[in-house]
């Protein structure tokens, strides 16, 4: 069901994906085709905070900050996962496999890649800020219009 505190969620934690995609593109490998990656970050983004955020939104200040971390933690995940299937997929299609398990064991060790690249403390940090904020904004919503 359609709540404002879910559109917020899923307003800010899209916004949230788009920053952290920006920080996230000039660690990657010079020369790497980034194509629809803000895009597709930002509605995993979007998915994420109205499914997740959106509907745990009116349960006091504290829970609205754990609500927002986790959130941002799933945000990560969900991205991770589906930006490794995408480099495999494309793996694949240059017969890098040589069979189905061998290219669905190569999704963790693309996304263990890319968890390496992305460990640094100003994407750590955006994600646990903007984490904060985007729970404390539905939170916000929820209670502003109920």
């Amino acid at each position: 069901m359609p709540t404002s505190s879910r559109l917020v969620a899923g307003i800010c934690l899209a916004l949230l994906a788009f920053v952290l995609s920006r920080q996230i593109m000039p660690l990657m490998p010079e020369g790497m085709n980034f194509g629809y990656f803000i895009h597709v970050n930002m509605v995993i983004g979007f998915l994420v905070g109205w499914s997740i955020m959106g509907s745990r939104a009116g349960r006091g200040i504290t829970a609205a900050i754990n609500n927002g971390l986790t959130g941002a933690v799933v945000l990560i995940f969900w991205g991770l996962f589906v930006q490794s299937c995408y480099g495999m997929v494309d793996q694949a299609m240059n017969d890098r496999f040589d069979g189905p398990l061998e290219a669905l064991l190569a999704i963790f060790d693309i996304a263990a890649g890319y968890l390496t690249v992305i460990l640094v403390p100003i994407v750590i940090a955006t994600t646990l800020v903007g984490g904060a904020l985007s729970g404390l904004a539905s939170e916000l919503a929820w209670r502003r219009w109920r």
